[in-house]
């Protein structure tokens, strides 16, 4: 927000994998159970491990998240399905939190981020869902891929002062 790395009070800020997912559909409900205790946690959903899960409800086959990927990617109808149950979804999450902080930009971590044909994709699955009459966020991966969470922990890490805020900020 405003250039600067969000942390928030309780240093929570940018934590919504434990947030239900927005908008449910009745086939969505009540959602995976979550290790939290919860059902339909996002995080349940949008991960490698949940499109997995997803896709094997679906086609009772069992791969991985990067398999899913690849058979989309050759036309393979089930796995195509499951990319696009995934888009819908993360499409939704990230348009709640568009719609309570309206960020500057979106960016992307984990695995799957560096689908192109994914993040690529994505503005327009936010869209219908962003309470405005237009959407314009840019929507990008992290330069640093599924190491994200990480150096950004190891970074603040002990660190409570304004320097670390500033170190973050000039990475972005």
């Amino acid at each position: 927000m405003n250039g600067r790395a969000l942390t928030g009070r309780n240093a929570i800020a940018g934590e919504w994998g434990h947030n239900p997912l927005p908008w449910p559909r009745d086939d969505e409900r009540p959602g995976p159970a979550c290790y939290c205790g919860r059902h339909g946690c996002i995080e349940t959903w949008l991960s490698g491990p949940g499109l997995a899960a997803d896709y094997g409800r679906a086609s009772g086959e069992s791969l991985t998240g990067e398999q899913i990927v690849v058979a989309a990617k050759s036309g393979k109808a089930a796995a195509v399905a499951a990319m696009a149950r995934y888009l819908d979804r993360l499409g939704r999450g990230i348009a709640h939190v568009v719609n309570v902080l309206d960020p500057d930009v979106i960016v992307l971590g984990g695995g799957l981020s560096r689908v192109d044909t994914l993040v690529a994709a994505l503005p327009e699955r936010i869209a219908p869902y962003v309470f405005s009459d237009s959407f314009d966020t840019p929507v990008r991966a992290s330069r640093h891929g599924d190491a994200s969470g990480v150096r950004g922990a190891a970074w603040l890490w002990g660190t409570t002062d304004a320097s670390a805020e500033a170190r973050i900020a000039s990475q972005h």
